[in-house]
């Protein structure tokens, strides 16, 4: 396609959107998981269990889930929060998207010494 002389481009919300996979958003919430976990698990010497995340985008925002398991005994309300508000700064950082609303679910708690 060649350029016409003297032709104006349309503006950047005319040609054309991007859209973000439901997996990528997945994918960014449950490593920001990991990450905001690993302090958490350091002293343990079994294997980190990996959380799982879905996410749903609509209407201009995405809805988080994130299944964590977690070392016991351990503060889990408050390590709940920080895997939240991880996950939810981090997609928001990396995709530009809103996070409307993150729900984290324990899935199991492993106690010390226990495998």
């Amino acid at each position: 396609m060649m350029a016409v002389p003297g032709a104006v481009a349309a503006p950047p919300a005319q040609r054309g959107s991007e859209q973000i996979a439901d997996r990528v958003y997945r994918r960014i919430a449950a490593r920001a998981a990991a990450d905001a976990l690993a302090p958490a698990w350091r002293p343990r010497p079994e294997p980190v269990p990996q959380p799982r995340a879905s996410a749903l985008y609509t209407h201009g925002r995405v809805r988080l889930t994130l299944h964590v398991e977690l070392p016991f005994p351990c503060d889990v309300a408050m390590l709940a929060r920080t895997v939240r508000d991880a996950a939810c700064a981090r997609v928001a950082e990396l995709t530009g998207t809103p996070v409307a609303s993150a729900e984290v679910i324990v899935d199991r708690l492993h106690p010390a010494g226990l495998r």
